[in-house]
């Protein structure tokens, strides 16, 4: 256990129901007695998180996710498995964190700081720190219960991260927050990172984890179904909600260690994708600002009443610079018969920053590839962008300015 910070081990929580209370109490006092029904949130769930890493737990809804922090954080009991840490967790599971109603934001901070194992002297030092940061002015010192969920969740994230964690464990509580406190929050998250803390966030945000997190694990029905780098885990969550089912995702290896997912119900296919220059000439490296043509080759291997074809840009993390498809652009095909080729040709200027780079396609009926779902492919292109002869500048996007100095 030395290596890591946390260790879990086959974890698993059932939750009971009996026919009647006293078949219940029978059943806690060690007696056999047979419940109704059983339904295990959390099963056969083991994972190792080391010193400092960031990881993001993901899943559709009722997968598990917050048994498993709770179970983490000691607030649930766990019926299988158990639970190894070291050092200081600090969590926000639930938007107010227990907070009492009729007590005062500044009363509750007091409250929840005392039950983290903080002492008098460190709560009020700690105090104007939680106020300042959670800036909700007189009503600090107003109840709870006059405030919006936003302020609830100011004042929490406060408390939770006024003293840097070894561990800190978030839900999707930030969500609740606008956008402002969002980035304020997620600045501390950084901050702590950076000096050590080990981060485990719960989030249906794929930009939050890919900006916050090294690894990621999917959770689905319970069950620990991928442990691996962020845009891997990402790719097969995105293909999982699309097909509902496993039968129709693959997943395999690129040269070069990354990994490629696709799914679809397989009545079309992209066949070829081919990134090209201003002469036609197929090309792998791009300068910053320069015209290229994306080149596109779909298959219908059966009648589909309507074919639309998307693209998505990503960048090194998979989060995504730019996307479209042919629905927006009014270029739809309706009525397409099987053994029908279409060939896309997509121009436009390599307005973006140095770095590598993947191009994600799909083709669909709509506007989205979670009605019919003919084929999504991640990683179906990679190339590099360089800067050969831009002024330095920093980010994702080349965003040329004009810029007039006057000096008086």
């Amino acid at each position: 256990m030395s290596a890591c910070l946390l260790e879990v081990e086959d974890l698993g929580k059932v939750y009971r129901s009996y026919s009647a209370e006293w078949r219940r109490v029978l059943h806690w006092m060690g007696l056999p007695m047979a419940s109704v029904t059983e339904h295990w949130a959390l099963r056969h769930v083991s994972f190792k998180i080391e010193r400092g890493e960031a990881i993001g737990i993901v899943g559709q809804n009722g997968a598990g996710k917050s048994t498993l922090l709770k179970l983490v954080t000691g607030t649930a009991r766990a019926n299988e498995g158990k639970v190894a840490c070291i050092g200081r967790v600090s969590a926000i599971l639930e938007l107010g964190m227990g907070f009492g109603p009729d007590l005062t934001g500044r009363e509750n901070c007091r409250h929840a700081a005392g039950l983290m194992g903080h002492s008098e002297a460190e709560i009020s030092r700690m105090l104007p720190e939680i106020e300042a940061f959670a800036e909700i002015g007189d009503y600090f010192d107003q109840p709870v219960r006059t405030y919006s969920s936003g302020m609830q969740m100011r004042v929490a994230f406060g408390v939770a991260t006024a003293v840097r964690p070894d561990i800190l464990i978030v839900d999707e509580a930030l969500a609740v927050g606008d956008t402002y406190f969002q980035h304020k929050s997620f600045d501390r998250i950084r901050q702590f990172r950076e000096q050590g803390t080990t981060l485990l966030i719960v989030s249906h945000d794929r930009s939050a984890v890919q900006q916050l997190c090294d690894r990621a694990i999917l959770l689905d029905k319970g069950r620990l179904i991928k442990d691996g780098g962020v845009e891997e885990v990402m790719d097969f969550y995105n293909a999982l909600i699309a097909e509902r089912e496993n039968q129709t995702v693959t997943v395999r290896q690129l040269d070069g260690g990354r990994v490629q997912t696709i799914s679809g119900t397989g009545e079309a296919s992209v066949e070829k994708v081919g990134l090209h220059d201003a002469r036609g000439e197929p090309i792998e490296f791009v300068n910053v600002g320069q015209p290229v043509e994306l080149r596109i080759q779909a298959r219908v291997h059966q009648s589909v009443p309507r074919l639309v074809l998307g693209y998505i840009i990503r960048d090194r993390l998979g989060q995504a610079i730019y996307g479209t498809n042919t629905h927006y652009t009014r270029q739809a095909l309706e009525a397409v018969a099987a053994g029908t080729v279409v060939d896309y040709s997509i121009r436009f200027p390599m307005n973006i920053g140095a770095g590598t780079y993947s191009i994600s396609t799909a083709l669909v009926s709509t506007e989205t590839h979670l009605e019919n779902n003919y084929e999504w492919r991640d990683l179906a292109l990679l190339f590099t962008v360089a800067n050969l002869d831009k002024p330095f500048f920093v980010g994702t996007a080349w965003v040329a300015p004009s810029i007039e100095l006057t000096v008086s």
